[in-house]
């Protein structure tokens, strides 16, 4: 994810047609092989067709995991396999899980949606503009704060501890914006911005707040920050470019600066993913879930004249009953997505280590499969 914002604008049009026309005229054998045939077996094809080293994919409902598999190799030109049990990095699919954490402040009220971000941050607000003293936490959310879509993160990442780091990141971004506030423009640099708020709210780096805060009581055990994997050893799914080639090196280093992790480092199996997507998938319900109703509904409901609601994409699909969420994330060497139904309480998710538009192809089209294989099964 190195400068994810273009790789995710450029996707989304591909994403939302495709979904789209998913299960309209879809044949009735079609729909039984998808429910009857090895989950292994139909991914496996789709990893075969577009040459990914391995994809992964999963079906949970509001009670959780269902079905879930992972097929290829952990590292192309390895016998090593990929397993369900194996680590995924999400990429900004971690702005979702950055959003709850928010969530979970608003719910204590220690945060308001309404509230001025320039409030948190008194030292740089008589630098600021008068329109960017007015952008608001609910406009940093869903990408209206008119914030650049990267900074320098690498120079960022030089200057202190990782707090500091995110500190100079707020005045840098609220400082120079790119474009006026109001306007839909999707950004790593607002999610990065929102962890520095949460951090000065809580008192803690974001990496300690969302675990405290979000992952242990949802039981999510696996969860960790960076690239996955031990330095040199193929123990967990290696990253691999758009063109295949696996990249000369693994490990937490191999992925975006820390100072941007609240926008995309988080990786975890594809369970531990579940256990967070079936608490949205409840929320979004109106089941029991980790926060307030009220939470999830101001999460999956998009701004004005936008589909972007506060770390989702919200749109609508017959397949879903209605309301769709969705998000994808790439750190330009993986890539994973995932697609919610509420009114009908299911969701999939998917992922390949493996970046690019053949990953992406087949991440489409396994979705899909899952989608498929769902509906025949409930039917």
């Amino acid at each position: 994810m190195k400068n994810s914002s273009r790789p995710l604008r450029a996707l989304l049009s591909r994403w939302l047609a495709f979904f789209g026309a998913v299960l309209v005229g879809t044949p009735a054998g079609a729909q039984t092989s998808q429910a009857t045939d090895s989950l292994d077996s139909l991914i496996e094809a789709i990893r075969v067709k577009y040459d990914l080293p391995a994809l992964a994919g999963a079906i949970f409902t509001t009670e959780g995991l269902v079905e879930q598999s992972a097929v290829g190799f952990r590292r192309r030109g390895s016998p090593v396999p990929v397993t369900t049990g194996d680590l995924w990095h999400l990429g900004s699919d971690t702005k979702m899980m950055t959003a709850a954490l928010a969530g979970t402040f608003v719910a204590e009220r220690k945060l308001a949606w309404d509230d001025k971000v320039s409030a948190f941050f008194p030292q740089i607000a008589k630098d600021l503009s008068e329109p960017m003293n007015k952008v608001t936490i609910g406009q940093v959310m869903n990408h209206q704060a008119g914030l650049v879509e990267n900074l320098n993160w690498r120079m960022l990442s030089q200057g202190g501890f990782l707090r500091a780091q995110r500190l100079s990141a707020v005045r840098m971004a609220l400082t120079s914006p790119a474009y006026a506030p109001g306007e839909y423009h999707y950004a790593n640099t607002n999610y990065v911005v929102i962890g520095a708020v949460l951090e000065k709210i809580g008192g803690q780096p974001w990496e300690d707040l969302i675990r405290e805060r979000l992952f242990q009581p949802l039981g999510m055990k696996s969860v960790g920050f960076g690239g996955t994997g031990t330095v040199g050893q193929i123990d967990q799914p290696w990253p691999h470019l758009k063109t295949g080639t696996p990249t000369p090196s693994n490990g937490p280093m191999v992925d975006n600066q820390e100072v941007m992790g609240p926008a995309g480092t988080v990786h975890c199996t594809m369970a531990d993913w579940a256990k967070f997507l079936t608490d949205q998938l409840r929320g979004g319900a109106g089941l029991s879930a980790l926060m307030p109703r009220e939470i999830y509904e101001a999460m999956q409901t998009p701004a004005p004249n936008s589909q972007y609601g506060y770390g989702w994409l919200v749109l609508s699909r017959p397949w879903a009953g209605g309301k769709a969420l969705t998000h994808s994330g790439s750190n330009t060497m993986n890539f994973a997505v995932c697609w919610l139904a509420p009114e009908r309480k299911f969701g999939v998710l998917v992922c390949c280590n493996q970046a690019g538009e053949k990953a992406v192809k087949a991440c489409d089209e396994v979705a899909s499969l899952l989608i498929l294989r769902h509906r025949a099964a409930v039917k």
